[in-house]
């Protein structure tokens, strides 16, 4: 029998979702990380990528940038930019992609922004394909 835990995902404008889960995959600057029930106590930073639910049903969130914390059998993930996979794929991901790519030619990025908005490209090429 899976364990469940509660999962709640806040964007600044609402709760996205708020339900039992069997298992979170999200992308960690640490690495894509799988959170069951019963996980260590975790905070730690989204970079770019998609966040995968496995809940009462399969679910995707493509997200640039957050905060994760699970405590007590609850994952919280607060972002102002996720958005659901269905959502990201209505939008046209060609120019927010083509977007991206002149920001990587900027003189002055730094390294972490370069490493940033390079996992963006990459998981939106992965979306649009």
């Amino acid at each position: 029998m899976d364990k469940n835990f509660n999962l709640e995902i806040i964007s600044p404008e609402s709760i996205l979702l708020s339900e039992k889960v069997n298992s979170v995959v999200i992308p960690s600057f640490e690495g894509e990380m799988t959170i069951l029930a019963d996980h260590i106590p975790l905070i730690t930073f989204l970079r770019p990528g998609i966040t995968k639910v496995e809940g009462s049903k399969q679910s995707q969130f493509f997200v640039e940038e957050g905060t994760v914390e699970f405590s007590n059998n609850t994952l919280i993930i607060l972002s102002s930019t996720i958005t659901s996979l269905e959502s990201i794929k209505n939008q046209n991901i060609s120019k927010i992609i083509e977007e991206s790519k002149s920001q990587l030619t900027q003189d002055n990025l730094s390294d972490k922004a370069k490493y940033i908005v390079s996992h963006k490209i990459d998981t939106l090429l992965k979306i649009n394909q």
